[in-house]
């Protein structure tokens, strides 16, 4: 039997083979991705150790009784090689300008806008597992797993060009006096710092809520300036709050983006990208189909909205519900909180008003509907060719969470071009 006959591309992928039931390792699928996308250069290197072991695993766990040599994981995993395809929506380009790393990578966000650029990915990661789904189907890697453990730092290559992190907002304790490097131990900033410390990329591209630049009257933004500019000698210019809205998508986001350069590059001015002046409606990402009747509210639910609005309204609160007109500007899509509610639509285009989910009461008759999952991503500037592999709730959540593409790719822009022009 040859080792092709033996297991198969999909088994080792972990369609079959389940990988929690004998996966020593959270990063084996991770590193046998990588290394399939990156075999023609020295990039693979990084994971080649750890991508065999992954299929001597697979190989031991289909075959039980037989003895699995490295070597024989080896050359099956040269045979897959010839049955790797590369059939996914984003696939890396084939000759790229410059190589970045994807840090928290959500679903893609900052990767897609990079490779738009000319960029090919060298390193993703990403914890949470239908993020990682997301990010699979549509890229063909699978992101190494927490940031913060060693086991995973281990894998990330040298040599890139760029740093793209979009980190958690998480709280920040600025304790010391310094405020530097010791201040954001603690923190998952520091992860970022420690990566940028030990690989020295030529830029690094942050991304944040706008929050950050007020956060504990500013110490926080601070600290973190500090720490790329003092302790790590980073050009840094003074970040900026970019909205979404200004680079071609209808949605009203603000996020603070924080961009840098190493000092040997002699880069000393950076200007961040000026608004495209689109005029951009809701209406240009809107659904072109009528949607499912489970997108529609209930008439028990809409009463709840309208009435706790006017409960704040009358404390002089500006809490509640929103409807987006065709013609109008969506607010932030975000998870959790009244998310969805600060986003709704009117949508007359429903026939059958039999719910097919439990509701209370009757579908309302008004038109009143949620977004879409499909029109959320497109109000990040996803592509419809995004594919969206999982449950609504699980959607909802992931571009509620990522970053507004068109912004992104902006800015990235203008930090390719410094960069390339200082190589």
């Amino acid at each position: 039997m040859g080792l092709k006959e033996k297991i198969s591309l999909e088994e080792v992928f972990g369609k079959t083979f389940k990988i929690r039931t004998v996966e020593a390792s959270d990063n084996g699928k991770a590193a046998f991705t990588h290394y399939l996308h990156h075999h023609q250069n020295g990039v693979s290197s990084f994971y080649k150790k750890e991508a065999v072991q992954h299929v001597k695993r697979a190989l031991e766990y289909k075959y039980p009784k037989e003895e699995i040599s490295s070597l024989v994981a080896e050359e099956a995993l040269q045979y897959m090689l010839f049955d790797f395809k590369k059939d996914v929506p984003f696939p890396k380009p084939t000759k790229p300008k410059f190589k970045f790393i994807d840090l928290f990578a959500g679903i893609g966000g900052f990767r897609i806008a990079m490779q738009n650029l000319g960029g090919k990915c060298v390193f993703t990661s990403e914890w949470d597992e239908q993020a990682k789904r997301t990010y699979e189907v549509n890229f063909g890697d699978v992101p190494f797993g927490d940031i913060t453990k060693e086991e995973t730092k281990k894998f990330i290559p040298d040599g890139f060009d760029v740093l793209c992190a979009g980190f958690p907002c998480q709280a920040f304790s600025i304790a010391g006096k310094r405020g530097g490097f010791e201040d954001t131990r603690g923190t998952l900033f520091f992860e970022v710092a420690e990566i940028i410390k030990r690989k020295q990329p030529k830029a690094i591209f942050l991304e944040n809520v706008k929050g950050l630049f007020n956060h504990d009257k500013g110490k926080t933004l601070k600290t973190i300036l500090n720490v790329l500019r003092e302790d790590l000698g980073y050009f840094v210019p003074l970040p900026q709050v970019l909205n979404a809205k200004d680079f071609g998508v209808p949605q009203n986001r603000e996020r603070i983006f924080i961009v840098g350069f190493r000092s040997d590059l002699g880069i000393e001015s950076f200007d961040y990208p000026k608004p495209t002046n689109q005029n951009i409606t809701f209406e240009e990402v809107k659904e072109e189909n009528p949607v499912s009747v489970k997108y529609y509210l209930s008439d028990t639910y809409l009463n709840t909205l309208v009435n706790h609005k006017k409960r704040h309204e009358s404390k002089g609160n500006g809490f509640g519900y929103e409807i987006i007109p065709d013609h109008g500007t969506a607010n932030a899509v975000v998870c959790g909180g009244m998310g969805r509610e600060r986003n709704l639509v009117y949508d007359d285009r429903l026939e059958d008003f039999t719910p097919v989910t439990h509701i209370k009461g009757e579908v309302n008759r008004q038109g009143i509907r949620k977004m879409t999952p499909r029109e959320w991503a497109r109000l990040q500037g996803f592509p419809d060719e995004f594919i969206i592999p999982v449950a609504d709730a699980s959607a909802y959540k992931q571009f509620g969470n990522s970053v507004a593409i068109p912004a992104i790719q902006a800015t990235a822009s203008e930090i390719v071009k410094l960069i390339l022009k200082n190589a």
